[in-house]
């Protein structure tokens, strides 16, 4: 059995990030999403609120699981059993960062491989640090993040 990972920082999930797990977990039993600890970055919610977000939001899907990780992402995945890393793109200027991963994570891994699943074009604009900050002046973020969690992430810019 494939098992895969989408790895992100989901500071929060967004209806892109949805849509690609949607599909990924059209494709695959076994989906792991899997919310990056990154030191070097400070986000907004902590690891415990992305996860329940996810779980929340994904709690239609089954075969989707929520886990956490810290270092390299080809690390998490050899703990997992998993070989292959799914990656959402939204337009062509993520692609040659992707990419890059991509070909890093090969190099580092030859057993894992990297699928790119395209958001629906009515997701392709969407960032989370977009979302965080059209909220934190008052704006309306309905559809842009999952309905789940939409009062959480209100409540959290107007608290």
């Amino acid at each position: 059995m494939i098992k895969c990972v989408y790895p992100g920082s989901f500071d929060p999930i967004t209806c892109g990030h949805l849509d690609v797990i949607e599909r990924a977990a059209a494709m695959f039993y076994d989906v792991t999403v899997a919310v990056l600890v990154n030191k070097n970055k400070v986000p907004a919610f902590t690891v415990e609120q992305r996860m329940d977000f996810i779980r929340r939001s994904t709690k239609h899907l089954p075969g989707v699981k929520v886990d956490w990780f810290s270092g390299l992402l080809v690390d998490y995945m050899k703990s997992r059993g998993a070989n292959v890393i799914i990656r959402g793109l939204r337009a062509t200027a993520d692609f040659e960062y992707e990419f890059q991963m991509a070909a890093m994570n090969a190099r580092l891994a030859k057993d894992v491989e990297t699928i790119f699943l395209m958001t629906d074009i009515s997701h392709s604009f969407l960032r989370s640090s977009m979302d965080k900050e059209l909220v934190a002046h008052g704006g309306k973020i309905t559809g842009l993040v999952p309905p789940e969690i939409e009062e959480d992430v209100i409540k959290y810019f107007n608290r």
